[in-house]
Protein backbone atom coordinates (compact mmCIF):
# COMPACT_ATOMS: atom_id res chain seq x y z
CA UNK A 1 0.00 0.00 0.00
CA UNK A 2 1.18 3.30 -1.05
CA UNK A 3 2.27 6.28 1.77
CA UNK A 4 -0.22 8.32 -0.22
CA UNK A 5 -3.04 5.77 0.82
CA UNK A 6 -2.22 5.82 4.15
CA UNK A 7 -2.40 9.36 4.65
CA UNK A 8 -5.45 10.20 2.10
CA UNK A 9 -6.24 13.45 3.62
CA UNK A 10 -4.37 16.23 5.52
CA UNK A 11 -6.68 15.35 8.63
CA UNK A 12 -4.13 12.27 8.96
CA UNK A 13 -1.49 15.44 10.33
CA UNK A 14 -1.84 16.56 13.86
CA UNK A 15 0.22 19.05 15.55
CA UNK A 16 0.89 17.32 19.75
CA UNK A 17 2.15 18.54 22.45
CA UNK A 18 2.69 15.22 24.73
CA UNK A 19 4.96 15.65 27.71
CA UNK A 20 6.10 12.00 27.45
CA UNK A 21 5.55 8.67 25.46
CA UNK A 22 2.29 7.63 27.68
CA UNK A 23 0.86 10.61 27.17
CA UNK A 24 1.89 10.28 23.72
CA UNK A 25 0.18 6.65 23.18
CA UNK A 26 -2.86 8.12 24.49
CA UNK A 27 -3.13 11.22 22.83
CA UNK A 28 -2.88 9.11 19.28
CA UNK A 29 -4.83 6.50 20.61
CA UNK A 30 -7.84 9.21 21.28
CA UNK A 31 -7.67 10.47 17.91
CA UNK A 32 -7.88 7.14 16.22
CA UNK A 33 -10.47 6.07 18.30
CA UNK A 34 -12.35 9.68 17.33
CA UNK A 35 -11.92 8.63 13.98
CA UNK A 36 -12.94 4.89 13.87
CA UNK A 37 -15.66 5.31 16.40
CA UNK A 38 -13.62 2.92 18.78
CA UNK A 39 -13.16 2.67 22.51
CA UNK A 40 -9.85 4.19 23.00
CA UNK A 41 -8.58 1.85 25.28
CA UNK A 42 -8.40 -1.44 23.11
CA UNK A 43 -6.30 0.64 20.99
CA UNK A 44 -3.91 2.12 23.36
CA UNK A 45 -3.80 -1.51 25.01
CA UNK A 46 -2.37 -3.05 21.84
CA UNK A 47 -0.05 0.21 21.29
CA UNK A 48 1.02 -0.71 24.76
CA UNK A 49 1.61 -4.46 24.22
CA UNK A 50 3.08 -3.15 20.91
CA UNK A 51 6.04 -1.06 22.69
CA UNK A 52 6.30 -3.86 25.54
CA UNK A 53 8.05 -6.22 22.65
CA UNK A 54 10.70 -3.20 22.42
CA UNK A 55 10.68 0.52 21.70
CA UNK A 56 9.20 1.68 17.75
CA UNK A 57 11.35 4.37 17.84
CA UNK A 58 13.47 4.47 14.79
CA UNK A 59 15.94 6.62 15.76
CA UNK A 60 17.19 10.43 14.43
CA UNK A 61 13.87 11.84 15.84
CA UNK A 62 11.22 9.48 14.36
CA UNK A 63 8.72 6.97 15.66
CA UNK A 64 6.86 4.39 13.93
CA UNK A 65 4.29 2.73 16.60
CA UNK A 66 1.79 0.36 14.94
CA UNK A 67 0.04 -2.31 16.01
CA UNK A 68 -2.50 -5.05 14.02
CA UNK A 69 -6.21 -5.37 15.42
CA UNK A 70 -8.47 -8.01 14.93
CA UNK A 71 -11.71 -5.94 14.74
CA UNK A 72 -10.09 -2.81 12.44
CA UNK A 73 -11.66 -3.12 8.50
CA UNK A 74 -8.97 -0.47 7.13
CA UNK A 75 -5.36 0.83 7.86
CA UNK A 76 -5.41 3.91 9.34
CA UNK A 77 -2.16 6.11 9.64
CA UNK A 78 -1.85 9.61 11.25
CA UNK A 79 1.17 11.30 11.57
CA UNK A 80 2.13 13.74 14.06
CA UNK A 81 4.76 16.25 14.68
CA UNK A 82 5.40 17.15 18.27
CA UNK A 83 5.61 20.58 19.79
CA UNK A 84 8.81 19.31 21.13
CA UNK A 85 10.98 15.98 20.99
CA UNK A 86 10.01 13.61 23.53
CA UNK A 87 12.24 10.42 25.16
CA UNK A 88 10.90 7.41 23.15
CA UNK A 89 13.90 5.27 24.16
CA UNK A 90 15.43 5.18 20.52
CA UNK A 91 18.51 3.21 20.12
CA UNK A 92 20.44 6.44 19.31
CA UNK A 93 19.08 8.52 22.36
CA UNK A 94 17.38 10.92 20.18
CA UNK A 95 14.43 12.34 21.72
CA UNK A 96 11.28 12.05 19.02
CA UNK A 97 9.74 14.81 17.46
CA UNK A 98 7.79 12.49 14.40
CA UNK A 99 5.52 10.10 14.61
CA UNK A 100 4.17 7.85 12.41
CA UNK A 101 0.99 5.94 13.81
CA UNK A 102 -0.04 2.94 11.72
CA UNK A 103 -3.17 1.04 12.73
CA UNK A 104 -3.55 -2.34 10.29
CA UNK A 105 -6.39 -4.42 10.22
CA UNK A 106 -5.22 -8.00 11.45
CA UNK A 107 -7.10 -10.06 8.60
CA UNK A 108 -4.96 -7.69 5.78
CA UNK A 109 -1.93 -9.28 7.32
CA UNK A 110 -0.03 -9.39 3.77
CA UNK A 111 0.25 -5.56 3.50
CA UNK A 112 0.96 -4.80 6.86
CA UNK A 113 4.65 -5.37 6.13
CA UNK A 114 5.30 -3.74 3.28
CA UNK A 115 3.11 -0.41 4.27
CA UNK A 116 5.54 -0.18 7.16
CA UNK A 117 8.56 -1.04 5.62
CA UNK A 118 6.96 1.58 2.68
CA UNK A 119 7.53 4.79 5.45
CA UNK A 120 10.90 3.69 6.67
CA UNK A 121 12.14 3.65 2.84
CA UNK A 122 10.38 7.06 2.60
CA UNK A 123 12.50 8.31 5.86
CA UNK A 124 15.34 6.89 5.20
CA UNK A 125 18.02 9.98 4.32
CA UNK A 126 16.88 13.04 6.65
CA UNK A 127 15.58 14.78 3.71
CA UNK A 128 11.84 14.09 4.26
CA UNK A 129 11.69 13.95 8.13
CA UNK A 130 13.55 17.79 7.87
CA UNK A 131 10.74 19.03 5.30
CA UNK A 132 7.96 17.39 7.24
CA UNK A 133 9.39 19.45 10.37
CA UNK A 134 9.34 22.33 8.81
CA UNK A 135 5.98 21.88 6.85
CA UNK A 136 3.67 25.08 7.06
CA UNK A 137 0.22 23.53 6.84
CA UNK A 138 -0.74 19.41 6.89
CA UNK A 139 -1.23 19.93 3.63
CA UNK A 140 1.50 20.35 3.10
CA UNK A 141 3.06 17.78 4.81
CA UNK A 142 0.63 15.38 2.82
CA UNK A 143 2.16 16.78 -0.57
CA UNK A 144 5.90 15.90 1.27
CA UNK A 145 4.61 12.36 2.05
CA UNK A 146 3.16 12.03 -1.39
CA UNK A 147 6.07 12.98 -3.19
CA UNK A 148 8.53 10.81 -0.95
CA UNK A 149 6.40 8.07 -2.14
CA UNK A 150 5.86 8.62 -5.41
CA UNK A 151 10.25 9.40 -6.09
CA UNK A 152 10.71 5.97 -4.25
CA UNK A 153 7.89 3.79 -6.69
CA UNK A 154 9.57 5.79 -9.61
CA UNK A 155 12.11 3.65 -11.22
CA UNK A 156 15.82 5.25 -10.89
CA UNK A 157 17.39 5.95 -14.53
Amino acid sequence: MAIADLFPAAEGILSLGPANKAELLDMLSTEAASRLGHPKDDILQALLAREKLGSTALGRGVALPHTRLSWLQEPLAILARLNRPIDLDARDGEPVDLVFLVLWPESASEGFLPALSGICRALRDDHLPRQLRQARSAAEALAMLQAADQQDRDPQP
